[in-house]
């Protein structure tokens, strides 16, 4: 008998209490990124006063007690009593959800927090909130606790006539967040590349814990700034950052972009500084004209000839970094998630400011446009000659008869979600995993050597490999365009390297090929690492094995420091057995797996993190180790 179900069984959650019942629909996650995302909602507020002009400088301070105070110099939030409510303008905007100055009031002509959401729901979600606010001489004060009116709107100091703005302060709430420690460097990539986008706004971040960092971002430049800073890494293809700027079907539209000497292109999307990483009309109107306005010069000044194919945009966009901002009045987005525009006057508008503007550029610049020709008829040599090994490196199926690598030992499983595959440094230790595996769901894929380094290599020298081509074949999805996620054999791929830094520049070079190739097989969840132990240590015929440093010293404490143990310190999983490598590493009952995670928040930092770690330009790597090397554990010199 199924459970009475009638009217009295309808909820009506009152005020902000369906935010704290289900904050997934509002935030994401209860995660670090959803925990995140509540600084990203307040200061998106402070933004958009930036946006109409009316703020300057933005403080964001991660407080001793993990609290973040937000400050802006912007107009302060009204603090009148708003008509229909009764209640001062200030409460309604954080207790009221879809309460705020984006509806068509014209108190913004664009703005990225849409849905007026951003501020009640913080404050929902907070343990508790207190806003502060400057406006005509006097200092306005308010506290929130999960949600609910603490204290009235008061009165609580003069302040000089002309300082305006608004300070917010507020703790995360425990009873919703998994965890509730802010990452420095998260909110550091957010907040720089929201300065790019906001030409002249100064962003600062201060995290006021142990470490006591302080840094500052302003660019005058703006995107063509970031631009800059996301080549860093690379050789550009010719000096200055190429820049479109302009306003079309009332649609303002900024462009910035360079070519350098790798062969990825990153091209990174924005609406109202809301990054879009699925692209949408304004992305379509760039690409349309970047393909067209080349095609057109190249035949025109005979760098092409009649005979001469068209380039495609895949062959103009070789590494190309670009970025493409447009700020429109009511952006209509596809999905909830505001990740792809729908608006055509943006298609109109970017295609037209481009085409114009980069004609007049290259017309003015024609050594640089023969550079760019150059390098794209490289590209489009390279992709035919890719095309062919293509189609022979595709995965048939058994019917059309192609075999799967000879050196995989698949499992006999054929459900997809039930397999897993381990990619193994090694013919040794490929052999130890083998015997040691349960054949009906575990495949084992050994690769001989370091694989081919794809941040360095043309689509066609990536074909050419044959421990890559071992890869495509087994997992089944093709790459690059070609690739189906349906057609994945196996629904976790686990790298399984040595514990030593030649098995961790193994992993990064497997990592850089899934994120440049198959980066939907990370988005989904499909790519793991393993953890083999560092230690094994023996005392009285038991056994133990430690996974780090830490993890070793505790052990020792425990059952005693003495002549007694003998601990062996793995170099490389070729000296475990079969039955040990088991029980350490691939017995899903014991093992310890790293899921690989991808922010769709930070892509551009991702890029540029894989082009300084496996680039060609020296200078960058050296100073992104010096920055990080403290964060290294386990370090195996």
């Amino acid at each position: 008998m199924s459970a009475e179900y009638g009217a009295d069984q309808i909820q009506i959650l009152e005020g902000l209490e369906a935010v704290r019942k289900r904050p997934g629909m509002y935030i994401g996650s209860t995660s670090a990124r959803g925990l995140h995302h509540l600084v990203y909602e307040i200061v998106d507020n402070s933004v958009d006063e930036a946006l109409a002009g009316v703020c300057t400088q933005i403080d964001v301070q991660i407080n001793s007690d993990n609290s973040i105070t937000v400050i802006d110099n912007g107009r302060g939030i009204p603090v009148g009593i708003q008509k229909k409510s009764g209640l001062p303008a200030v409460e309604v905007v954080f207790t009221v959800l879809h309460a705020g100055g984006k509806f068509g009031g014209g108190g913004y002509k664009v703005s990225g927090g849409l849905h007026g959401v951003g501020a009640s729901v913080v404050n929902a979600l907070s343990e508790w909130l207190e806003v502060t606010i400057y406006t005509e001489g006097k200092v306005y004060h308010q506290r929130y606790e999960r949600g609910k009116v603490a204290s009235e709107l008061e009165v609580i100091g003069d302040c000089p006539m002309d300082q305006h703005g608004t300070k917010i302060t507020f703790m995360p709430d425990k009873e919703i967040f998994e965890e509730t420690v802010y990452d420095y460097d998260t909110l550091r990539i957010r907040l720089q590349e929201t300065a790019f986008l906001t030409k002249a706004l100064k962003i600062t971040l201060r995290d006021d814990r142990e470490e006591k960092i302080e840094k500052t971002f302003h660019y005058e430049g703006g995107i063509q700034e970031f631009v800059t800073y996301l080549n860093k890494g690379k050789a550009p293809l010719y000096e200055n950052v190429i820049y479109c700027e302009g306003t079309r079907e009332n649609v303002y539209v900024e462009v910035a972009m360079q070519h350098n000497d790798a062969y990825t292109e990153n091209i990174y999307t924005f609406v109202n500084n809301i990054n879009t990483p699925e692209g949408g009309t304004h992305l379509t109107g760039f690409k349309n004209a970047l393909t067209k306005t080349f095609n057109d010069y190249a035949k025109k000044n005979k760098l092409l000839k009649d005979s001469d194919p068209a380039l495609s945009g895949e062959d103009i966009r070789e590494g190309l970094t670009a970025i493409i901002s447009v700020k429109i009045e009511e952006p209509q987005f596809e999905g909830q998630t505001k990740q792809k525009l729908g608006n055509s006057e943006a298609r109109v508008a970017v295609d037209s400011i481009v085409s114009e503007q980069l004609t007049y550029y290259l017309e003015q610049n024609p050594t640089v446009a023969k550079a760019m020709c150059e390098k794209s008829i490289l590209a489009q040599r390279a992709r035919a000659a890719a095309r062919k090994a293509r189609e022979l490196t595709r995965r048939k199926t058994a019917l059309e008869g192609m075999a799967l690598p000879g050196k995989l030992a698949d499992c006999s499983n054929k459900d997809p979600e039930k397999c897993e595959i381990y990619i193994v440094e090694g013919d040794s230790a490929g052999g130890s995993a083998k015997t040691a595996r349960v054949r009906d769901t575990q495949a084992i894929l050994p690769l001989r050597g370091k694989i081919l380094n794809v941040e360095k290599a043309r689509l066609d020298k990536i074909y050419a490999n044959a421990e890559i081509k071992a890869m495509i074949t087994a997992f089944g999805t093709g790459i690059h365009e070609d690739f189906d996620i349906t057609k994945l054999r196996y629904h976790k791929i686990i790298i399984m390297t040595d514990a030593d830094v030649d098995g961790a520049h193994i992993s990064t070079l497997l990592l850089t090929f899934l994120y440049r190739f198959m980066p939907e097989l990370i988005r989904q969840g499909h790519v793991y690492l393993a953890q083999p132990p560092l230690y094994k240590i023996e005392k009285n015929k038991r056994i133990w094995y430690a996974y780090s440093d830490p993890e070793l010293n505790q052990i020792l404490t425990d059952i005693g420091r003495d002549n007694n143990n003998k601990i062996q310190r793995y170099k490389g999983l070729g000296e475990m057995d079969p039955e040990q490598l088991w029980e350490t590493t691939m017995d899903p009952e014991r093992r310890i797996l790293l899921r690989v995670n991808m922010d769709e928040d930070v892509t551009s930092e991702l890029d540029l993190t894989f082009t300084i770690l496996m680039g060609d330009q020296v200078e960058p790597r050296r100073e992104f180790i010096e920055a990080n090397a403290r964060k290294v554990q386990n370090l195996d010199i």
